[in-house]
């Protein structure tokens, strides 16, 4: 039965399914047990299509990167309940298989259909980072991983609930897998009563407008943004441009990897042709194709902003990824530190849409998301196990310096604040600060990034693990900006301040009551030519602390000194 839909009624439609979305992020976000999901908010809603898996609506306060994977996973339980051919209201899937439905093992995924007058009408999805998943490392992040096992307990899409009724069997697995079982429910049971909430909204939307209304609404928005998107392209001048950036190494073997776009528009359309990446490699920086193709959405969604969040946006793009490359590795190759590779996929698909449209762009940001991992033993004899990300510049633009302190562009999650993770776990924060100098230079500089130190507080000690990146390849700006500062790791020992030898990357590090790790964490590109740059601006962040007088002078000349107090 097809539905004319008139743009009022599609506008409320549209508000009211972003308002469910939302309203599932807001309800896991309350319910969550560990930070990484309750105060960064390492999670994503949405909606999905009934047959194919795309994305039809995704919540604002979810991560980006899940907009396009989590089609991915859906489109993985589609696959197996088809093959399993008994698909009820009611069934809940569950699994963390990374190769088929995207980024990590940490991040678990729960997918259920939901039926209206007993048919099919879309799929509700929720995916949160757990804490712990199993693996050689506490908090799943092993710079040294040469397959998945290494790295989590890997769980294929099975059956979480059986027509409403929840298998505990399947739960009993996933505790006896994680080091913090009771973090791990909690989060579970965060993911379980935002789908419940999920199903009541579509219930009270669907019995309000009728099922063939909301799925032309949903048919229109695809539509639309499949028309935006080709209006957006064909204002833009045709052509071909390449970027390549680099990985450090992939914590093996000490060789950096290339990461290589071409970038072309004919027309309405744009292809993204990533050959002449490195090929797959024996470390945890790989990433499986589902991902690879989200981050592509990722990036150009950050270059058109008004664009909607759904599948219409993908449309008029290509995305060519080649077989054999760290962009496609197929299981069991590690994918843990996909952070990273993500980020430097954006860098490039940033520094090549910089020759078609610089406006659009922005200086590269810092460029890792430095997980560092934290655990031991406490006096009482708990174990205990702190992981969290941290924070650092983003680029400048044509209309402004870049942000200090922000977080990673793949996300909208928050840096947990020092508080929250000082009261959970015996560690001091000594510095929580930003860094100076560490700005691209440019007619518009890029933001600060940070330094933070942390001292382990109790008698039995801990083991540090690191995931990072940029240590040896400095985010770079755009449009004749300059280079941010590199990403600095530092560790405390008996003998002095030391560095890992994979300059980004550690596993295991001792640390003794009183010992310290130290990140100073990149900031952003710059934008323009520093030439161009006010004075004034160069003595305003001067006075801030922002820039050395030293620095300042040999980046922008002394011009600035006629405008100091």
């Amino acid at each position: 039965m097809s539905v004319e839909i008139d743009p009022i009624t599609l506008a409320v439609l549209a508000g009211r399914m972003e308002q469910i979305a939302d309203e599932m992020d807001a309800t896991l976000f309350r319910a969550a047990f560990n930070p990484i999901i309750a105060e960064a908010h390492d999670a994503s809603h949405g909606l999905y299509h009934a047959v194919s898996g795309d994305t039809l609506v995704q919540g604002k306060s979810g991560l980006p990167i899940f907009v396009g994977v989590m089609s991915f996973a859906v489109k993985a339980v589609i696959d197996k309940a088809a093959q399993n051919g008994d698909l009820e209201d009611g069934d809940i899937y569950i699994f963390n298989d990374a190769h088929v439905g995207g980024t990590h093992l940490s991040d678990m995924r729960l997918v259920r259909p939901y039926y209206h007058d007993g048919k099919l009408f879309c799929y509700l999805a929720s995916v949160g980072h757990w804490h712990d998943v199993g693996g050689a490392v506490p908090g799943n992040y092993n710079p040294a991983a040469t397959d998945a096992f290494q790295e989590a307990f890997v769980l294929p899409p099975v059956r979480l609930a059986k027509a409403g009724v929840i298998q505990t069997d399947i739960i009993d697995i996933l505790m006896r897998n994680t080091r913090l079982p009771q973090s791990a429910q909690g989060d579970l049971n965060g993911q379980l009563g935002a789908l419940d909430l999920g199903v009541r909204r579509m219930d009270e939307l669907l019995g309000e407008y009728g099922a063939d209304t909301v799925r032309a609404g949903l048919d229109a928005l695809q539509d639309r943004a499949e028309t935006l998107m080709r209006a957006e392209l064909t204002g833009l001048p045709d052509g071909r441009w390449t970027a390549t950036d680099y990985l450090d190494n992939d914590g093996i073997t000490d060789v950096p990897l290339p990461i290589t776009v071409a970038l072309e528009i004919s027309g309405d359309t744009m292809t993204l042709d990533f050959e002449g990446t490195a090929p797959r490699c024996a470390g945890p920086v790989n990433i499986a194709l589902p991902t690879a193709v989200a981050t592509a959405y990722v990036a150009i969604k950050h270059i058109f902003p008004a664009l909607p969040a759904n599948a219409g946006v993908m449309r008029p793009i290509t995305v060519k990824i080649p077989e054999g490359s760290l962009l496609s590795a197929p299981f069991p190759a590690p994918v843990g530190g996909y952070t990273e590779t993500i980020l430097r996929m954006i860098d490039v698909i940033f520094a090549a849409a910089a020759g078609a449209a610089p406006e659009r762009v922005v200086g590269n940001a810092y460029g890792t998301i430095n997980a560092l991992s934290i655990s031991g033993t406490r006096d009482n004899g708990k174990p205990w196990v702190m992981f969290s990300f941290y924070g650092g510049g983003h680029g400048g633009a044509i209309d402004g310096d870049g942000l200090n302190h922000g977080n990673a562009p793949i996300s909208t999650a928050t840096i947990p604040p020092l508080e929250i993770l000082e009261a959970a776990y015996p560690v001091m924060f000594k510095q929580w600060a930003l860094r100076p100098d560490s700005a691209g230079a440019g007619t518009h500089r890029g933001g600060l990034g940070a330094v933070y130190e942390i001292e382990v507080l109790e008698g039995n000690g801990a083991k540090a693990f690191l995931f990072g990146e940029r240590g040896r390849y400095a985010p770079t700006g755009v449009a004749g900006g300059g280079d941010a500062a590199l990403n600095v790791f530092s560790f405390e020992q008996v003998d002095g301040w030391q560095h890992p030898p994979m300059a980004s990357k550690m596993v295991g590090i001792k640390l003794e009551q009183g010992q310290s790790v130290r990140l100073e964490t990149p900031g952003g590109g710059g934008y323009g030519p520093a030439s161009a740059r006010a004075p004034e601006a160069v003595a305003r962040d001067v006075a801030a602390g922002f820039l050395s007088a030293q620095k300042a002078t040999e980046t922008y000349g002394t011009g600035w000194q006629e405008h100091t107090a």
